[in-house]
């Protein structure tokens, strides 16, 4: 039985150390929201974060006098469960909506609604998870290993948590999709399988993709 489980461990262990994650989100997990995912391609934000990106290459930022943030969505809309409550899924969505409209803000007015000279942005948070903190590179040791597998089954490991979105920057004269990014993001680690999941665990996250956002607008912009 005991060397079953150091068996069993040693090759979780080895997938968790070889197995690298892509920094980007992969084609596979696109939630549809956008209406066309073939022209973006791997990008790095303002911020030096990996995103999958797309402008139009015959975009005239400076066209554009104000910007509309359109309500952020849940999307595909997810069942909210013990770990994720509805509360926090309603707060993400939130809080994105005001980081985005405070540092929108600094680079252009906001306005009310589409109009003339507007420029929508469209978001949407497509993944929210929290789940058990890969296991780390020394642990490769087999008795950490064991004791890591037992960690893991009764909830004590650390929880990743994480964020995904995409987001559709229109043109509100003639709407047209003029620019789109997807990209994740990783929140605060939560202690262990049965700490609930809350907004301010990700809150660097969106502000970090808010912040981002402005930046490269103003880029643009300044081409």
């Amino acid at each position: 039985m005991k060397s079953k489980l150091l068996l069993t461990a040693l090759c979780v262990a080895t997938l968790a150390v070889s197995g690298c994650a892509s920094k980007y989100v992969e084609s596979n997990q696109y939630s549809g929201f956008l209406k066309d995912y073939s022209l973006l391609k791997q990008e790095t934000s303002p911020s030096g974060a990996p995103v999958m990106r797309w402008v139009d290459p015959k975009l005239d930022a400076r066209r554009y006098t104000m910007v509309y943030i359109e309500p952020s969505q849940l999307y595909p809309k997810p069942q909210p469960t013990a770990k994720i409550p509805a509360s926090t899924l309603q707060g993400i969505t939130q809080y994105y909506d005001q980081a985005l409209q405070r540092e929108m803000a600094k680079v252009m007015p906001l306005a009310k609604g589409p109009g003339p000279g507007v420029l929508i942005v469209r978001p949407a948070i497509t993944g929210v998870s929290a789940s058990t903190k890969s296991l780390q590179a020394y642990e490769v040791i087999p008795i950490a290993l064991i004791a890591a597998g037992v960690s893991t089954a009764t909830g004590i490991r650390d929880q990743d948590t994480s964020l995904a979105t995409e987001a559709a920057f229109i043109d509100a004269g003639n709407n047209k999709v003029v620019a789109q990014v997807v990209r994740k993001g990783a929140g605060a680690e939560l202690d262990n399988a049965d700490q609930v999941m809350q907004t301010k665990d990700v809150k660097a996250v969106l502000d970090g993709w808010a912040r981002d956002m402005a930046k490269s607008f103003e880029q643009v912009n300044n081409k």
